[in-house]
């Protein structure tokens, strides 16, 4: 679940209190994070050669996308944003799809090089992301959203046993065609982040240097 910043009580009024974190949400959130190791499991049975295993495992990484849509729907639609939401939200989608792209090269479905430059691009942004918090608040991009769809959808057909299905290179070359996408994207919206990043960090210290003048000034 995504969950934006809940907005500041007009002055003179009382912000309402958080939610209580035992919500339905949270849990949805906290089910996604159980269901990484059974999928990684899964995934790695006999060497990813299972094609029973295989279908099983895409079944639970669907299960665990949709949870990661309906989370954060319900949480904004019924007011359950909390904290907790916040900050185990965004660990339980680093899990999945981290562990996705991990175990994909373990059985070597994709190449090590690109799971690397992947799981690289979203550690950086996650620390970059803490970096720059003082000095104000990097929304999500639209460029985020479809990387993350991207690489959502190029692990689940990879994680397809696609030797088992009519046409399979047919298949291989879509799911090659998503991956590609996805790093490309990946790749692009790093550079995105960073650029917002410098330059919400210059505009911050421009303001705060010239409110330091001006309280020098009035000394």
């Amino acid at each position: 679940m995504t969950s934006q910043p809940q907005s500041q009580a007009p002055v003179g009024q009382t912000q309402a209190p958080e939610p209580s974190p035992w919500n339905l949400p949270n849990a949805l959130t906290v089910l996604r994070i159980l269901l990484v190791p059974v999928f990684v499991w899964l995934v790695l049975r006999d060497g990813g050669d299972d094609t029973v295993t295989r279908w099983w495992a895409w079944g639970v990484f669907a299960i665990a996308i949709i949870t990661d849509r309906i989370d954060g729907d319900l949480a904004r639609a019924k007011g359950l944003v909390t904290t907790f939401g916040k900050v185990a939200d965004p660990i339980a989608d680093k899990a999945l799809t981290g562990a996705g792209f991990i175990t994909l090269s373990m059985i070597g479905e994709i190449p090590w090089w690109i799971a690397v430059v992947i799981i690289a691009r979203e550690l950086g942004i996650t620390l970059m992301r803490f970096w720059v918090i003082r000095h104000g608040v990097m929304p999500a991009s639209r460029g985020g959203k479809v990387k993350t769809f991207l690489q959502a959808l190029a692990i689940g057909l990879f994680v397809i046993p696609l030797s088992s299905l009519p046409v399979e290179w047919l298949w291989r070359g879509l799911a090659w065609a998503i991956l590609l996408a996805a790093l490309v994207v990946t790749i692009a919206t790093a550079v995105d982040y960073v650029m917002k990043a410098m330059t919400l960090r210059s505009t911050s210290d421009r303001a705060r240097m010239k409110q330091e003048r001006k309280a020098a000034r009035g000394r």
